[in-house]
Parts: C-alpha cells; structure tokens; sequence
C-alpha cells in the first residue's frame, strides 16, 4: 500500500517506518504536526522538541513532506474520541486528509507503542478518512524493541529527559545505543520506561536505513524547562543542522544551557 508516515523524528515513528518497508509497503510522503511559536507543546499526542530539524527528513528521506501547525488543544480527553471542533487531533485530520488527496495514499504509519489515548485517537481519524492504520510496534517487549531498534542501525539521541536519574546535563545529546545499558537499569530499578513511554525521555533519530542523507545537528542548547532536584526537565533547541552524504562522521556538537520556559522565544 502507498503509505504516509506520521513522523516526529523520534526513534519509534521512524523504525515503525522501517517496519511498514520490511511489510511491503511504499513509503510515498512524511506528515508532521508542529507548534507555532514554542520549542514543545504541553500535548498528549504529539512529539514537538526538535521540530526544528523536521524539515531536513524530506531531504533526508528524497520525499515529500507534509506540515501542519497545530492549531488545537487537548479538549476531549476521554477513553473514547468523538470528533470535537478545536481539538487538536482535528489538526491530524486536517493533514492527513490533505496528503490522501494530494499523495493519494491508502494508510499511515504510526509509532505508538503503548499509548492507548494515541492510539485511539489516530484509529478515529483513519476510520473518517478510509484510511488504514500501521502501528507495527503496538505493545511490543520495549525491551526487546529497544535493542532490536539500535541493532537494524537506527542512530538516535536524546533530546529530553524528564525521569529520575535522567540527568539533562549528563544525557541530553546521548546515543540512544549508548544509553540502552543505564535505561535498563533504570528500568530494573524505578520502573522506568526503556522505550520512554512514560515520558521519561524523547529522542531525535539522525541516521537510518531508509535515510539517503544523513541529519547532522552542528549546534543546539540546552534549555532547563524544571530545575527539579530529583527528576530536572530539559531538552535540546537545535539552532543549526544540515544534511549530508553518509560517509562521514555526524556528531552532536556545541550544546549550551539555558533556564527559561519552554514557551520563551528562541
């Protein structure tokens, strides 16, 4: 099936987009819904830090790519979805209806692993749109996704940490391959989330299989969203990126740290 990927640039959108490619289907164009003047949106649906860099999958991927700033909020929050005016996941609506008629596509790929609220919610928009749901990853192992995600060369970092023994100053910029043994054990220890379901942290993925270009990211600060003594809340701004061939190296580089909210401008 021609199929448009929901994309927030982190590690579960873009791996359940390998998996849709592993099933036969054709990746045909990217969607990604964005925040109008802030780094991150207080959402339950949606992955915003680093949208900044989003614009770089479409050369990344050689593929079109959809956005949308999301215009609504979290008005109806209950355990089943009803279409509601002002709701952001009529924002989703909106695109994805915009992207079946200019792509002319027949399902979407979605991250969502453990998310009931996510997934109820993108299962309503397909049905109104007569589109078919791909949520490769829905309940797997997070363990043993998390590990199968780093062996396919799915490179990611983090770039938000929002848990006990996530420390933004040590963690922040981290290979996701780097950091699977402590999440582990942050798992064993408080219940941590490996795949960060819970919130614990969002990642940024730089390189994958299905990627042309890799994304360098060459400068990003630190910004302290909660100087909380026992769980601090922080998150990569990316200022300056680019793509490139995949012969070379792509580091992270020049982060610097920042406390203000998050809704301060850049």
């Amino acid at each position: 099936m021609k199929v448009v990927a929901l994309i927030s640039g982190g590690k579960d959108s873009c791996y359940n987009m390998m998996q849709c490619v592993a099933a036969g289907h054709q990746i045909v164009a990217l969607a990604n819904l964005r925040p109008a003047n802030t780094d991150e949106l207080d959402s339950y649906m949606y992955q915003t830090v680093g949208h900044q860099a989003i614009d770089l999958y479409a050369e990344a991927m050689d593929l079109p790519l959809y956005r949308r700033i999301i215009q609504g909020s979290s008005l109806d929050t209950s355990k089943n979805y009803t279409k509601t005016d002002g709701d952001e996941v009529e924002d989703l609506y909106d695109l994805l209806h915009l992207v079946k008629e200019k792509e002319g596509v027949e399902a979407v790929s979605v991250g969502a692993i453990l998310s009931d609220y996510q997934r109820v919610r993108v299962e309503n928009v397909c049905l109104r749109l007569g589109l078919r749901p791909l949520a490769y990853l829905w309940r797997r192992d997070q363990e043993s996704l998390l590990a199968e995600m780093i062996s396919s060369n799915l490179h990611a970092v983090l770039i938000k940490v929002a848990a006990f023994g996530l420390d933004p100053g040590k963690h922040l910029g981290k290979p996701l391959a780097e950091m699977e043994p402590y999440l582990k054990q942050l798992s064993q220890k408080y219940g941590v989330h490996v795949c960060g379901e819970g919130g614990e942290y969002e990642t940024f993925t730089l390189d994958c299989p299905l990627f042309k270009k890799k994304i360098v990211i060459d400068a990003a600060e630190t910004v302290i969203h909660s100087a909380d003594a026992f769980a601090p809340v922080g998150y990569l701004r990316f200022t300056e990126m680019h793509t490139e061939s995949k012969d070379g190296v792509s580091p992270l580089l020049h982060t610097r740290t920042r406390s203000h909210s998050p809704c301060s401008p850049p």
